[in-house]
C-alpha cells in the first residue's frame, strides 16, 4: 500500500509521544509531577517544591524556640559556686580588659545567682528550679553550655543568629533550608514564624526574610488567633469562584511575563497566589487547636482561642505534621537588665512560667507521636547575660556574649548530651567553644545539607549562611 494512502501505519510509538507532548495526557502527567515533587528541582513554576538533599539527612523539619532578648544562663543552667562566693566583688581586670559590654562598666560587681539548681536524669544535666518541666525530660536533650556570639545588641545579635550576618540584608535559616530542600507542603509555606510574648522581637520581619533570595522562602508570619494571616478569607461580595477566576487570570499573565523576562520573582508571586489560594481552606483548619484531645492541651498548657507561646508550640507540631520545614517561635522578654518587668526575679519567674512547660511537652508530643527523630528542637536566645550584675532600681545581667547556653532535641542529636563547658565564673569558655556559625552549620548538616555548598550567587558573590565561617559539631550528632 502507497504510505500516503494510509499514513497511521507508519506512525510508531516514539511518533506518537513526540507528537501528542502539548495534548490533555501530557498535561494530566505534568500535573501529578508536579503534585509528588517530581519535577526537576530548578522548576521556577514550582520554586517551593520539595527538593532532595545533598546527602542523607538525620531531619526533615526545624522547629526553633527563640526567646528573644537573652536568657540567663547563669540563673537557668550554670551552677557557679564561686561566682556567689564572690558575690558582691568587684570582677578581676584580666576578664574585661578587652572587653565592650551593652550598659555596665568594666568595674561592674559579680552577681551570684540565689537560684536552687540540681542535675537530673541519667544525662545529670544541670538545671534551676526555674525550669521544672525542662529537668522531666533532661535525658531528651542537648545542652551547649558554650555557645559564643560576635554581636552584643539586640537587633543585630538576632540577625546574626538567623542569618549570620549582623545587619539586614542576608537570609534567614530558615530561608536557606527552603532554598536548599524546599518543603513537604502543598497547602503551606515552607517557613512559618510564631510570635507571642508582650511585643515582638527586636529587629522585626529581617530576622525570618528571605534577603536576596527569592522572596518565596521567607517566613510567613501567622497570627496565635483570628484569622491565620492577615487578608486571607474572601473579601466581602467576591465568591470563591470569583476569586478562583482572578487568580487565574493574574496568573495567566505573570507567567506570559515570565516568558519573557524570566524574572524569578514572578515565579514566586505565581506561587504565592496559588498558595494563598490554598491556605484559605488549610490554614484555618490547622488553626483549630480545639481538634486536639484535651489530654494533649493539658499537657501543653494550651487554650484554644487565646495567643500564647503555649498555643503556639501545638501548632509548631501540627505545621510540621503537615510538611512545613521550618517553623519558628519568637517569645519576648528576656532582656533582663533589672528594670521593674525586666528583672531576674518575678519577671524571670514568669517568663519560665510561659515557655518551660510547652517547650518540654513538644518534645515529649513530639517523641509519643514518633516525629522527633526526624524533627530538629532547638532552644535558645541571641546572647547570654553577663556574671556581672547591672545596678538598676531591680536585680539583673547585662547581655554576654562570651558563652551562654542553647539546648537541642531530636533529628540527630544525642540526646542527654553536654557540650562545653565554662570557668568557674562562667564567663568564658573552657572547652570546646561553640560559635554561632557552628551551630548554624550543625543545623543545615542534619538537614542533609553542606553550608559550604549551599551558596547564591549575589552581587558577583557566592554567599551561604555561615559567611566565611562554621564548622559542623559531630560530637553534638548522634
Amino acid at each position: 500500500m502507497n504510505p500516503s494512502e494510509d499514513p497511521l501505519r507508519f506512525i510508531t510509538r516514539r511518533h506518537f509521544f513526540r507528537d501528542c507532548q502539548l495534548g490533555i495526557g501530557a498535561m494530566a502527567l505534568g500535573s501529578l509531577w508536579q503534585r509528588d515533587n517530581l519535577l526537576r528541582a530548578d522548576d521556577t513554576a514550582s520554586p517551593g517544591s520539595a527538593r532532595p538533599p545533598q546527602f542523607s539527612p538525620h531531619a526533615k523539619n526545624v522547629i526553633f524556640l527563640f526567646m528573644a532578648g537573652g536568657p540567663s544562663q547563669l540563673d537557668l543552667f550554670e551552677d557557679k559556686p564561686q561566682l556567689r562566693r564572690f558575690h558582691g566583688d568587684v570582677i578581676p581586670e584580666s576578664y574585661v580588659q578587652n572587653q565592650r559590654f551593652a550598659f555596665i562598666k568594666r568595674d561592674a560587681k559579680l552577681l551570684g545567682s540565689n537560684r536552687h539548681f540540681r542535675q537530673y536524669g541519667q544525662s545529670g544535666h544541670t538545671v534551676s528550679e526555674c525550669l521544672p518541666h525542662l529537668a522531666s525530660i533532661a535525658d531528651d536533650v542537648a545542652m551547649i553550655k558554650t555557645m559564643t556570639t560576635d554581636v552584643f545588641n539586640h537587633g543585630p545579635a538576632k540577625f546574626f543568629m538567623n542569618t549570620g550576618y549582623n545587619r539586614v540584608g542576608r537570609p534567614s535559616m530558615g530561608a536557606w533550608i527552603n532554598y536548599g530542600i524546599g518543603s513537604e507542603s502543598s497547602h503551606l509555606p515552607g517557613f512559618v514564624v510564631l510570635q507571642s510574648g508582650p511585643r515582638g522581637p527586636r529587629g522585626g520581619a529581617p530576622n525570618w526574610g528571605s534577603g536576596f533570595l527569592p522572596t518565596t522562602y521567607q517566613g510567613v508570619p501567622f497570627r496565635g488567633k483570628g484569622a491565620p494571616v492577615l487578608n486571607l478569607n474572601h473579601p466581602e461580595g467576591v465568591t470563591p469562584s470569583h476569586q478562583q477566576r482572578f487568580v487565574e487570570g493574574v496568573n495567566r499573565l505573570n507567567t506570559l511575563r515570565l516568558q519573557q523576562v524570566e524574572d524569578p520573582e514572578i515565579a514566586t508571586r505565581i506561587a504565592a497566589y496559588e498558595m494563598a489560594y490554598r491556605m484559605q481552606s488549610s490554614a484555618p483548619e490547622l488553626m483549630d487547636i480545639a481538634q486536639e484531645p484535651q489530654s494533649v492541651l493539658d499537657l501543653y498548657g494550651a487554650e484554644p482561642g487565646k495567643g500564647s507561646f503555649a498555643n503556639n508550640c501545638l501548632l509548631a507540631r501540627r505545621l510540621v505534621q503537615k510538611g512545613v520545614r521550618f517553623v519558628q517561635l519568637y517569645h519576648t522578654d528576656w532582656d533582663h537588665h533589672g528594670n521593674k518587668g525586666t528583672e531576674l526575679g518575678e519577671s524571670l519567674d514568669q517568663r519560665c512560667l510561659e515557655t518551660d512547660r510547652p517547650a518540654a511537652a513538644l518534645v515529649q508530643d513530639l517523641k509519643r507521636l514518633g516525629m522527633l527523630e526526624e524533627t530538629l528542637v532547638i532552644w535558645g536566645g541571641e546572647f547570654g547575660r553577663t556574671p556581672q550584675g547591672e545596678p538598676r532600681d531591680f536585680i539583673g545581667r547585662d547581655h554576654h556574649i562570651e558563652a551562654f547556653t542553647m539546648w537541642l532535641a531530636g533529628g540527630g542529636i544525642r540526646p542527654g548530651f553536654t557540650l562545653g563547658a565554662t570557668d568557674d565564673l562562667g564567663y568564658f569558655p573552657v572547652q570546646d567553644r561553640v560559635h554561632v556559625h557552628d551551630l548554624q552549620a550543625t543545623v543545615l548538616h542534619l538537614m542533609g545539607l553542606d553550608h559550604l555548598k549551599l551558596t547564591y550567587r549575589f552581587q558577583g558573590r557566592d554567599f551561604r549562611l555561615t559567611d566565611v565561617g562554621g564548622d559542623v559539631i559531630h560530637s553534638l550528632i548522634a
